[in-house]
């Protein structure tokens, strides 16, 4: 598999410095410029056509948001991945609802940030772990179209007890011990859950749920 082409756009040098040194140490991306407005990014992706693009949502000149939707206007097949602070949850809806096919925010670790570009790559949505109760609800509300899979598959009644505890940020072994299973087999579940649901993480899990009903956002918030 080819080498995935990148860009980041961020107007914090530091921040973007950091992150494009991680980045050049991956076998599977090139990182191929960096941006430090929306502006600028642009420019950039008109002359690289990369893959894909990290981009922060707050920028000077042309902010992410208004980027994401001129790039994908001209770029259908562009990726965008944001990076956001954790107070604008109201702002990654908004790039979700431009078009950006996932979220990181500024504090994952190397490994997080790695997981959602090859997530993205791959064509699926990526949720970050830290997401907000509040967030998902945003998220399940909003004009975002996640393409998740529909519940067709579906979820035993095991399954959607597991699936609601998963929700409420229980762990392995409190789910374990009240549903009188060990955490091997929870952990088990856990798996398939994931698999169904075509998801990364708890985030997308609880996103799931709450989009299909399996449970109501009174029971998380």
């Amino acid at each position: 598999m080819k080498n995935i082409s990148l860009i980041i756009a961020d107007d914090h040098e530091i921040y973007r410095d950091g992150l494009a040194l991680m980045l050049s140490k991956q076998e599977a991306v090139t990182l191929v410029g960096q941006a430090s407005d929306g502006h600028d990014l642009l420019q950039l992706v008109e002359e690289k056509k990369p893959d894909m693009v990290l981009t922060d949502i707050k920028m000077p000149r042309l902010d992410g948001i208004s980027a994401s939707k001129i790039l994908l206007q001209r770029f259908p097949q562009l990726k965008i991945i944001a990076l956001s602070m954790f107070e604008e949850e109201d702002l990654i809806v908004e790039m979700l609802e431009a078009g950006a096919k996932g979220y990181l925010i500024k504090n994952a670790d190397k490994k997080e940030i790695m997981e959602a570009i090859l997530t993205v790559n791959e064509g699926n949505i990526f949720y970050c772990k830290h997401t907000t109760a509040h967030l998902a609800s945003l998220i399940v509300k909003s004009k975002f179209d996640s393409r998740l899979k529909q519940p067709g598959a579906l979820f035993t009644d095991r399954e959607k007890d597991i699936i609601r505890l998963i929700c409420r940020q229980h762990t392995a072994q409190e789910i374990g011990d009240l549903l009188f299973l060990s955490k091997r087999t929870v952990e088990g579940y856990r798996t398939r859950i994931l698999e169904k649901m075509d998801v990364k993480n708890t985030a997308g899990v609880v996103i799931f749920a709450l989009k299909h009903n399996i449970i109501r956002e009174e029971e998380i918030l």
